[in-house]
């Protein structure tokens, strides 16, 4: 299985947090481990840089494009395994606009190249 989707497990999404609450990104995580997309590793990570743009995570594979989404919740994780194992499916990581899901296609923070792109 060589696609992974990074689930930033410390985020606040912007929300003081008490100090025996549960972050939402660990909500977040919590519920995609629960039902994991098919032909996806789920890791978390303690943190993705994205604070500012509420629980996000980042879907990447060896040679694929790599994309970073923010502004979630555990509410979209059954949008955001859907839009992970479209991705799976790709070549190379793109998925067709029309077939990805709406927060995919609104909530994109970052789409970086693979390390080698093929010659096409």
């Amino acid at each position: 299985m060589g696609v992974t989707l990074h689930v930033c497990t410390t985020c606040k999404a912007g929300a003081p947090l008490p100090e025996d609450g549960i972050a939402p990104g660990a909500r977040l995580y919590d519920a995609l481990v629960a039902a994991p997309p098919q032909g996806v590793r789920v890791v978390g990570v303690e943190c993705l840089s994205a604070c500012s743009q509420g629980c996000s995570v980042a879907l990447s594979a060896p040679g694929k494009w790599t994309y970073v989404y923010g502004r979630l919740t555990a509410d979209d994780s059954a949008a955001i395994a859907q839009g992970a194992a479209a991705y799976a499916e790709t070549v190379d990581g793109i998925v067709p606009w029309r077939q990805r899901p709406e927060i995919f296609r609104k909530q994109s923070l970052a789409r970086i190249p693979p390390l080698e792109i093929p010659n096409v």
